[in-house]
Parts: C-alpha cells; sequence; structure tokens
C-alpha cells in the first residue's frame, strides 16, 4: 500500500511542479500525509493487529483448554434417577454436578438397540451403530457364521491374568473416538486411559490409540489389560492388585445404607419379579455375601464394592499416572458397570437399585474431590452421562395394571420356521435371531433362487401376528429409504448393511423379550421407548456456568462439544453438532 500512495504523490508532484511548496503547507497535505505516517508507523511493527484481534477473539498463542477431561458413564442409568432418590443424595455428588454444572435435561440416544456397547461407542464416537459398527453387545457374522462380540480380538493376549478376559481390543470400532483425535491432534502428547468392569466400557471410550484400557477380571480379581496396549502391567497396577480390594467387599454384607423404612421412593422389598443374588433364597435385605461368595470375584460386579474399586482404581491412574499435569489434555475414562448388572437383576424399583445410587453418590463426590485437589476445578472437565436406560420390569407393571408383557424369542423363531417351511420348502430358514433381528439363511434363499426382498417382506409380515411385537422392518426398507425423524430415523441409524440383521423386530412399549423356559424376573433395556433413550448429560469444571436446558440433545452431541472445546477434529464418522450455544 506505502509503494501505491508513493507512486501516487511523486506522479501528482511531477505534473504540478509550480505548485508543490504551496501543496506541502495546506492543510489537505498535512492532513494526508498525517495518515501515512500513521500507516507506516503500524507497518514497522508487523502483526499488531493481528494479535490485538487473536486476544479479542481467544485465538492466540496460549489456547484454553482445560487440562484434564473426565468422562463418567453410568451403566443403565434412567434420567429419573438423578431426581427420584434427590432428597437422599449428599451435597457433593449429583447435586454438585446438577446445581453448579449444565444440564441437558433432555438428552436421548437416536437410533436403537440400546445396549452397552453401542453407548459407549456413541458417546465417545459422536456417531450411530450405522457408522461405527458396533450395533449390540453381539451380532451375527455370516461369513464366520459365529456370534461376534463387540470387543473381541483373539489376535492379543490376556496382560494381568492367566484367564482369557484379556482377549480384547477396539478392533471392531470402525471410527476413532474423541480421545483418539485427541491423541491424533497432541502427536500423542496427550495421555488417554479407560476404566470399567466391564471390557467394552472401557475398550471402546478409550479408542484406538489409547495409552491404557483396564478391566476387571473375575477370576483373578485383577485389573487387567491387553498385548494390544501393552506387554507388561505398570508397576502401581501390580501394587493395585496385589492388595486385593475384592476380598475385602466380598466379605462385608450388604445392607441399607439408611434404614429400610427410609426407602420410600421404591417398592417392597421382598417380590416377585426380583431376582435374586447367585446362591441367594430370597432377593432381600440383608445380602449376606460371605456366605454366598464363590472363590471367584464375580459377584464383586452386583454389589456397591463393584463401583468403589471402579472409583478407587480410578484415583490411582490419575495419581500413578500424573494425569491433568502436562502440558496437554489428558482424558480419563470411567465407567461404573454395577448399576447395570443390579438393574438387570432387581429392576428400576427396587431398593436394592436406590441403595446402590445412595453409595455411587458418594463414590461420585470422592471422585469429583480428589481430581479437583489434584488438577483444580479450573482445569478439569467432567461430563456424566449413561449408555442407555432401563424398563420397568413387566410383572411390576402388570400389577399396577399397566399394559407390559415379555415375547418369546423361542417362540418367534419356531414361527418363522414353520411359516417359511410350508411357503417355499423344508430347510434351515434362520440362522440366527439376537439383538431383536432376524439373520436369514441367505444361500438357502439364493439356492432356491428365491427373491430376498420378498423373502424379508414374508418374514416381517409373519412377525407382525405375534403378541407383543409394534413393528417388523425387512432390511431392504432401510437400505432403500431414509427417514429424518421419528422411530424409522433410530431403526436406520442402528442398522449396519454388513453387520445388522435381514429383519428388525420393534416391541410395543413396555415389552421385551425372554426365552422360553426362563421365568422373566428383573429387567432389560434395548428399546425405542424413552425409558430406554433418554438418559442424563451434566457438563461441570472448566469453563463450566451453571444452567440447563430442555431443549432436546443427542447422545452423539457429546463428541463434537468436546472437540470444538479443545480445538480438535471430531471423530471422522460424527454425526452430532456441538451444544456450547445452547450453554451461552
Amino acid at each position: 500500500m506505502f509503494k501505491h500512495v508513493s507512486a501516487f504523490i511523486f506522479a501528482h508532484a511531477k505534473q504540478n511542479t509550480m505548485k508543490i511548496d504551496s501543496l506541502l503547507h495546506s492543510k489537505s497535505i498535512k492532513a494526508f500525509s498525517l495518515g501515512l505516517l500513521l500507516l507506516l508507523n503500524a507497518c514497522a511493527v508487523p502483526g499488531k493487529t493481528d494479535k490485538q484481534q487473536q486476544a479479542n477473539t481467544g485465538i492466540g498463542k496460549e489456547l484454553n483448554r482445560p487440562k484434564l477431561v473426565v468422562g463418567i458413564v453410568v451403566d443403565q442409568m434412567r434420567y429419573d434417577f438423578l431426581y427420584r432418590y434427590w432428597s437422599k443424595y449428599g451435597n457433593g455428588g449429583f447435586k454438585k454436578l446438577v446445581r453448579e454444572g449444565y444440564n441437558f435435561k433432555n438428552t436421548q440416544y437416536s437410533y436403537v438397540p440400546t445396549y452397552t456397547g453401542p453407548g459407549h461407542a456413541s458417546i465417545y464416537t459422536g456417531s450411530t451403530p450405522s457408522l461405527n459398527g458396533i450395533i449390540g453387545n453381539y451380532w451375527y457374522n455370516r461369513n464366520n457364521v459365529t456370534s461376534v462380540y463387540c470387543v473381541e480380538d483373539k489376535t492379543v493376549n490376556t496382560v494381568g491374568s492367566t484367564s482369557k478376559a484379556g482377549l480384547m481390543s477396539p478392533a471392531n470400532l470402525l471410527t476413532t473416538t474423541i480421545t483418539d483425535e485427541l491423541r491424533l491432534a497432541t502427536n500423542k502428547g496427550s495421555k488417554v486411559i479407560g476404566i470399567a468392569l466391564k471390557d467394552r466400557g472401557s475398550i471402546l471410550p478409550a479408542g484406538h490409540l489409547a495409552n491404557a484400557a483396564y478391566w476387571f477380571d473375575s477370576p483373578s480379581g485383577n485389573w487387567i489389560t491387553s498385548t494390544y496396549y501393552m506387554n507388561n502391567l505398570p508397576q502401581w497396577v501390580q501394587e493395585f492388585n496385589n492388595k486385593k480390594y475384592g476380598d475385602q467387599y466380598l466379605s462385608q454384607v450388604w445392607n441399607t445404607l439408611l434404614p429400610i423404612e427410609e426407602y420410600i421412593e421404591s417398592s417392597a422389598d421382598d417380590v416377585a419379579w426380583e431376582q435374586q443374588l447367585p446362591g441367594e433364597k430370597k432377593p432381600v435385605f440383608p445380602h449376606d455375601v460371605p456366605s454366598i461368595r464363590e472363590k471367584d470375584y464375580e459377584l464383586l460386579r452386583s454389589l456397591p464394592g463393584g463401583n468403589t474399586i471402579t472409583k478407587d482404581f480410578a484415583l490411582a491412574a490419575l495419581s500413578a499416572e500424573n494425569m491433568g499435569k502436562s502440558n496437554y489434555t489428558d482424558f480419563l475414562a470411567v465407567s461404573f458397570s454395577t448399576t447395570d448388572y443390579v438393574g438387570h437383576s432387581f429392576g428400576p424399583n427396587s431398593i436394592e437399585t436406590q441403595d446402590l445410587y445412595l453409595r455411587l453418590d458418594k463414590d461420585i463426590e470422592q471422585l469429583i474431590s480428589e481430581i479437583e485437589k489434584s488438577v483444580g476445578k479450573e482445569n478439569v472437565l467432567f461430563f456424566l452421562t449413561a449408555d442407555h436406560g432401563a424398563a420397568h420390569v413387566p410383572a411390576f407393571m402388570q400389577a399396577n395394571k399397566v399394559p407390559a408383557g415379555v415375547a418369546n424369542s423361542t417362540m418367534l423363531q419356531d414361527t418363522v420356521e414353520h411359516y417359511l417351511n410350508k411357503a417355499y420348502g423344508t430347510g434351515k430358514w434362520i440362522e440366527k435371531y439376537t439383538n431383536q433381528q432376524v439373520y436369514l439363511n441367505r444361500k438357502l434363499i439364493e439356492s432356491k433362487k428365491l427373491d430376498r426382498a420378498q423373502v424379508q417382506q414374508k418374514v416381517a409380515g409373519i412377525v407382525m401376528r405375534l403378541n407383543g411385537v409394534a413393528r417388523a422392518v425387512p432390511a431392504d426398507q432401510m437400505q432403500s429409504t431414509s427417514w429424518s425423524s421419528g422411530l424409522m430415523e433410530r431403526l436406520e441409524s442402528g442398522y449396519n448393511a454388513q453387520r445388522s440383521g435381514d429383519v428388525i423386530v420393534l416391541l410395543q412399549p413396555g415389552w421385551f423379550e425372554g426365552w422360553e423356559g426362563k421365568e422373566p424376573k428383573g429387567t432389560t433395556h434395548g428399546s425405542y421407548s424413552n425409558y430406554d433413550t433418554h438418559v442424563p448429560l451434566i457438563w461441570y469444571g472448566w469453563n463450566i456456568k451453571p444452567g440447563e436446558s430442555s431443549a432436546e440433545v443427542k447422545v452423539a452431541d457429546i463428541a463434537p462439544t468436546i472437540a470444538s472445546w479443545l480445538y480438535i477434529q471430531e471423530p471422522n464418522g460424527s454425526v452430532g453438532k456441538p451444544l456450547q450455544e445452547l450453554m451461552k
């Protein structure tokens, strides 16, 4: 710019040599010269304006990021559990998060089926099963004619035990996670660790590039990992395992934290629809744990000590790995699995479930308190959510005159086989029925020169006749049509063409599946209904101002929200949106 202005002055002076002196003393040229001087002065300090602009927008040399992100997932936590037991929670756990954090009161899963594997995958990938490939805890592999567990990996070995519980990795996860993107963005300078009793609750959040993922081994009572991550347990993990905390928790009788008559938010203690702990005669307090424990540590998963040992191990990892103390943002992913085990056995209206949440409240209080002491509240970003909710026990609902029931999965398969045999000839028409999906024998269909889409439609029509079925959808319809809202959008988001079945079955609200010969006790999850899809989502700590919103948001929004705060790329299959605009 200075070059062009100078050329203009000299050209103008050459054309007007007789008026140069008067021009130099005129008010207009003085003003012009002053402006030119200011421009030259700005040019003499390159970048000053840019730096000022960066400071104003927050994009400068020092980006404002938390030193640590802590993801807390409570397995099978219905949204209403935040408030159902509110009067009995302490002030430092769930209440602290709600009062001092930002609470999204209408957070929904946008797909079915709603299981543990898909839930953890969706939280951390910002995507749905249709993209990340985790369509269930298990699914059927047509090529190998076998069931696949969501985190199984037979190419790796167990580290920390002689059992096969460590033959696990994130190999079946098809997309990156927010934890992967953090590692990539910092050239692996950030530290990422996943922790849960369940392997899938640890591995899927930690992602492909984690420093470590640890889960609980029932035969040994150890926290273990696999050779996917390391060849030997760190010294601090070995020392933790050697303390045998599991024995301590299994030597204690599980009685209620409060006098049992104060559990007015729950149904009676002795009811027919609750499943007792293994070895018990009745599902009632007190649970005499020492008298029913076996040689292994499996029972710990269904006791409050399962959550407590998870909290203890997470704090040990925080300290030993110096998380939140480097120049990079670290990420600690913690999942509390015991709530799912207890929920399945006793149901959401049981005193056991309520007592477990009152005790978990204290575990979360200690987790938050210790992390804040170590890293500082201003330096750590927490979020709390759940991988799915849970249905009311159908027998409980029926006792209260509310429609509900258990669909017989064995009858469904037998009925479909019977009608297909009549329509197309004798054969084994169903290879597998799992995740409420029918996997047809495609080789048999091809050998009989049948149209697969027509057979799928035939099966859907048969299934629709069965008690408790709301809808049956052929896979061909999933691949040829797209939906932007409602039930079918959830179904489409849970469908993966390579891994899903040929016909997807949806049950009526209040219904879930059972098997012939098995007494339907306890509860489960997996449906499109709000009791399974509506979960908590609370942000707390670093840069979070207290507030709440009733706007509908998706679980898939969590990962891109974190990505926006950390100034990193969102996961490569992310379909969510950052939530910062709603939090202003």
